[in-house]
């Protein structure tokens, strides 16, 4: 399959936007010395956010000028809604009409099959995401300068750059961080490990990023959870198992571990234990310190990272409904049963090896971004292995080595990042493409398994 209806057309054009972002941070008015930036450093940088992972090799408020920040925020909100929803929405902003192979790239990228109404459902989405990104900025900047203060003496203008980044960071699952370090201290947002206003809101944009456009549609208008579509279902149950879990994990092995939750009192703990568990699967905003965290929080969440979160949606890993149809092939083949059914309903068969596949896939390469991250860096195995997993499913946690990377390492890392955003996606709409027809069938014959 050639032409814009390709699937590669995704993959290709968010070269292209990496490759401009690169561009523009390059330039020495994107960085606070005056010079160009490194080419490894811009690139980083650029691929980070438009794959809206996170990981970063400088300090992001300090090293990048006000047009270096500005650059990567349209770079996570262009990767956080897609590179064929963007360019549709271009298209019909110019009023330009979507041809039949736009169409059907646009579909295929969004996962709906019915072609009648597409424009529409595309500047809803774009809508939605605007509006739901300008609610969650006007929330924090009342928070920060209405009715509180970010830091002493700040300005109108600032406190609403501030809230604006981190709404628009927050929604579209980047975990990028602009607070200066001369006014706000720690990592991501650590500083806020106790503020029970800050972090629900941060917390919801990353949830409802996560879950996409069409759930939170389908949730908002059909209301009656019988009558929601299958997909809608896996999403909303493995989304609520998923974060109880997340929550769980971190609150009873973090719970008097130094460096982590100890010295916070039994809420802290739990909001920051549920809020660790809202945002490491799938944007990377922290207030604890992973590198402090135990091996078996860090491996629990790495498993957290590789599921990810909705299809369609700004956050990464394989997807939620991937995971799940894996789980039901593997219990339908457990109980003999020929057809994966759930919620009354039987899945194709074509599906269910899609997802076996695309899980598959994502496990050969993500071991074998291990393996060479580990061949060429002389780093903790637990370390490169959380750092790979972490910039494989876009969420951008890190136990800190990342600054520590070599120039061959960091060249890894970016093609994890790359790989996997669009890869799941990438092999999902080429298996989704023109059916081969085969002309004959060999004989079968059985082969021993296990």
């Amino acid at each position: 399959m050639r032409g814009v209806a390709s699937p590669m057309a995704i993959v290709y054009g968010f070269i292209a936007l990496a490759a401009i972002g690169t561009g523009f941070l390059l330039l020495p008015v994107a960085n606070t010395t005056g010079e160009v930036t490194p080419f490894l450093t811009a690139v980083f940088t650029s691929v980070s956010a438009i794959t809206v992972t996170g990981l970063i090799v400088v300090d992001t408020p300090s090293y990048w000028t006000g047009f270096g920040e500005a650059v990567i925020l349209i770079l996570l909100f262009i990767g956080g809604l897609g590179f064929m929803t963007s360019a549709a929405f271009l298209l019909i902003l110019i009023g330009q009409r979507l041809g039949l192979q736009n169409q059907l790239a646009i579909s295929r990228g969004l996962g709906v099959s019915q072609l009648g109404g597409l424009p529409a459902l595309v500047r809803n989405i774009v809508l939605a995401a605007i509006g739901f990104q300008l609610v969650g900025a006007l929330a924090l900047f009342l928070r920060w300068y209405v009715f509180g203060s970010l830091w002493e003496g700040i300005s109108a203008a600032e406190a609403l750059w501030q809230s604006v980044f981190h709404a628009a960071s927050s929604f579209n699952n980047a975990g990028f961080s602009v607070f200066p370090a001369e006014h706000i201290s720690g990592a991501s947002i650590t500083a806020f490990a106790d503020d029970f206003v800050v972090l629900p809101i941060m917390g919801a944009l990353i949830l409802v990023g996560g879950l996409g456009y069409l759930v939170i549609y389908e949730f908002v208008t059909v209301r009656r959870i019988s009558r929601f579509s299958m997909d809608t279902k896996l999403i909303l149950v493995g989304t609520v198992a998923l974060l109880m879990a997340g929550a769980g994990l971190v609150f009873a092995v973090e719970f008097d571990r130094e460096g982590t939750l100890a010295g916070r009192t039994t809420g802290q703990k739990a909001a920051d234990a549920i809020f660790q568990s809202v945002s490491g699967r799938t944007a990377g905003f922290t207030t604890i310190d992973w590198g402090e965290t135990s091996d078996a929080t860090n491996l629990g969440m790495q498993a957290l990272m590789f599921i990810g979160g909705a299809s369609a949606s700004t956050a990464g890993g394989i997807k939620l409904g991937t995971f799940a149809l894996i789980i039901l092939a593997i219990g339908a083949t457990v109980r003999n049963r020929r057809n994966t059914q759930v919620f009354g309903r039987a899945i194709p068969a074509d599906t269910v090896r899609q997802a076996l596949v695309v899980g598959a896939v994502a496990v050969s390469t993500l071991f074998a971004l291990t393996f060479l991250l580990a061949a060429v860096e002389d780093l903790p195995l637990g370390a490169v292995l959380f750092e790979t997993v972490s910039a494989f499913a876009t969420v951008g946690l890190s136990t800190g080595i990342t600054d520590q990377l070599s120039d061959w390492g960091k060249g890894i890392i970016v093609a994890a990042m790359f790989m996997g955003r669009f890869g799941p996606l990438t092999l999902a709409l080429l298996m989704q493409g023109r059916e081969y027809s085969e002309p004959y069938r060999f004989a079968e014959e059985q082969v021993r398994i296990g």
